[in-house]
């Protein structure tokens, strides 16, 4: 895809969303169910879209709230559902809608005590907290909980995500049956949708205040060394990016005494502060080098910097000599460093990574002697062996990840920004090398992969093609002029379809993947043998896919 030739530059007025207007088409516009751009569809990251196309509008929180409510009844979930919400502009009229549903159907909500942004990883942990009292689970009034956010997205888009009392992800059954049932009431005309007023759900019974910000900042020393981090003195820069997250940093600063900077710690739905990513558009990336450029200009004056999205569930790292660390590379770093240094953890747990993460990684946790579980893409695969422990970390190389706690117990099963953030400046206290550093000397043990995610053009047709494709539709001996070893369409770590294929050499491999949203198909490749062994890589691989798909 071309740079836009404002990529890395500040936003002028006419890049900026009207609010108002967007405000208003959440009320005026609604959804043709008969279009399917326009009906409830929930992929890896729950329901996503634009009020001003007909894809995120009150129409589709109401349906979408009360399909939840009767899934979760269906599913004897009758403990309190925790709400939370980050600060794209369309969130806050989804929370009310949301609200308004389920104070209708005296649902117990728990909602921010001030009325403060919620992020993601937060949501998790509350949940957790509540149906783990003394680390037992409780065996009925099992809590739930809803986050509206559309991540890193536009600040025109909205987004509405359902995460079970496993606290994480829902998973394919569950979102299915919520998506089916939300467009049956769209297909109705919203008949069945209880509903009561903003100010009645708001002093209903029902509606609770919650500490969240206490509940998770009082708890983070469970999980991070932050004490070694203020005995080292460091110097951390710290941007929410004006998301959820931004009354979480100076609490952090506070309570644990550290020496941080804030930046874009106030709201402004229009993000105008952000730098245009590299399609010209406004997004909330914290790993993109484009959107990222106010806090790379920055790196010199912090011994470690990050930065969060919108909701906080992805992290992106600046070091001084590495600048904004690849997503793939600091979580090579940060998998040595973890297994290094956290005694707490059992032998069993292991390293999960999506089958589209760089194959470092599993170069890294066969040297620690850890099993290595490679998933689809989606962080849902990795809910069940973060409760259990047996993994101490899963990530994906879109820059989102968790972790066990210090002494191995759960903390969130959901991405959590926030603690991949901090245990960068834990990393750097704790051997006197940066994220990038500890990179570095990973690469010289192992090798440097080069890596890279490109798009190409698929039609609908040949997109279900490619999710259903078989290793035996291929007939490639070679990839790259090395013998491919493996033709993979499901993870080895749990057999689940990966939806494309993957293809497996000594020195490098690829996957292709549909995309949900556009009429591509995305290539990740890697080459453990340089930059002209990726191109040729990904050249064969197009070439490849296209044989397979009769293009």
């Amino acid at each position: 895809m071309a740079l836009h030739p404002r990529a890395g530059q500040s936003p002028t007025a006419d890049d900026l969303v009207n609010i108002p207007r967007l405000i208003t088409a959440y009320y005026t516009e609604h959804p043709d169910v008969s279009e399917p751009s326009q009906r409830v569809s929930f992929g890896t990251s729950g329901h996503r879209g634009s009020a001003f196309h007909a894809a995120f509008n009150e129409d589709h929180i109401l349906a979408i709230t009360q399909a939840i409510v009767e899934y979760r009844a269906g599913n004897g979930v009758d403990g309190p559902l925790f709400l939370a919400a980050d600060t794209h502009a369309l969130s806050d009229p989804a929370w009310a809608t949301a609200l308004e549903v389920l104070a209708a159907n005296h649902v117990d909500v728990m909602i921010d005590q001030d009325r403060g942004y919620t992020p993601t990883p937060v949501l998790s942990h509350a949940i957790l907290t509540f149906n783990r009292p003394a680390g037992r689970l409780r065996t009925a009034g099992l809590a739930d909980g809803i986050v509206i956010t559309p991540s890193h997205n536009p600040p025109d888009d909205g987004g509405f995500k359902y995460n079970p009392p496993h606290g994480g992800p829902a998973d394919t059954v569950a979102t299915k049956w919520i998506e089916n049932r939300a467009n049956q009431f769209l297909g109705d005309r919203l008949r069945g949708i209880r509903i009561l007023g903003a100010q009645a759900a708001l002093a209903a019974p029902t509606t609770h205040r919650h500490d969240y910000l206490s509940d998770y900042v009082d708890n983070l020393g469970s999980v991070i060394d932050l004490e070694a981090v203020r005995a080292a003195g460091l110097s951390l820069g710290a941007d929410p990016l004006g998301g959820a997250g931004v009354a979480y940093w100076g609490r952090i600063a506070e309570k644990y005494r550290l020496k941080m900077e804030i930046a874009h710690a106030e709201v402004d739905p229009t993000f105008r502060f952000m730098r245009l990513d590299w399609d010209g558009k406004i997004r909330m990336d914290c790993s993109s080098p484009y959107a990222m450029a106010g806090l790379i200009a920055l790196k010199d004056r912090f011994d470690v910097a990050f930065a969060c999205d919108t909701d906080h569930d992805r992290h992106g790292i600046v070091t001084r000599g590495a600048g904004l660390l690849n997503p793939n590379h600091y979580l090579a770093a940060a998998i040595w460093y973890l297994f290094t240094h956290r005694a707490g953890w059992g032998d069993s747990a292991g390293v999960g990574k999506t089958m589209v993460s760089s194959s470092l990684l599993d170069r890294v946790a066969a040297s620690l002697g850890r099993r290595l579980v490679e998933v689809p893409v989606g962080f849902k695969w990795f809910v069940d062996g973060l409760l259990e422990g047996s993994l101490g970390i899963g990530g994906e190389e879109s820059a989102g990840a968790s972790f066990l706690r210090r002494d191995g117990a759960v903390w969130t099963t959901d991405k959590d920004g926030m603690i991949m953030a901090l245990l960068a400046a834990e990393m750097l206290a704790r051997t006197g090398k940066d994220p990038g550093q500890i990179y570095t000397t990973l690469t010289e043990q192992f090798g440097a992969p080069v890596y890279q995610r490109v798009d190409a053009p698929a039609t609908p047709e040949q997109k279900t093609r490619l999710a259903l494709l078989a290793p035996q539709q291929v007939h490639e001996k070679e990839l790259a002029g090395d013998p491919i070893e493996a033709m993979l369409t499901a993870a080895p770590g749990n057999g689940a379809a990966l939806g494309g294929l993957k293809v497996v050499t000594r020195r490098g491999w690829f996957a292709a993947r549909p995309s949900g949203t556009e009429n591509v198909y995305k290539i990740y490749a890697e080459s453990f043998a340089g930059e002209e062994h990726l191109r040729q890589i990904q050249r064969e691989a197009q070439e490849l896919v296209g044989k397979a798909l009769g293009g």
